[in-house]
């Protein structure tokens, strides 16, 4: 699978390419944008409203820096 995988975010743009795979840029709710192959996608609502309940990370890709950082959070004892 690809680095994209189970990443949510809205449809900015397509770009046809014939004879070939067509690509569509994708925005996340942080702002990252990515790309992708129009074949890998599912529209699941309309505009920013999903239709669908999302997972509890609503589809946000995190850093490695910033799994690390929720991790230590999660692992710190609680004085």
């Amino acid at each position: 699978r690809g680095r994209n995988t189970g990443r949510i975010g809205t449809v900015v743009s397509r770009e046809r390419h014939l004879g070939g795979f067509d690509i569509v840029h994708l925005q996340d709710a942080n702002g990252h944008k990515f790309a992708t192959r129009i074949a890998n996608t599912i529209i699941i609502g309309k505009g920013n409203k999903p239709s669908v309940s999302l997972p509890k990370g609503k589809g946000i890709k995190l850093s490695i820096l910033e799994e690390t950082a929720i991790r230590h959070e999660k692992a710190a004892p609680k004085a």
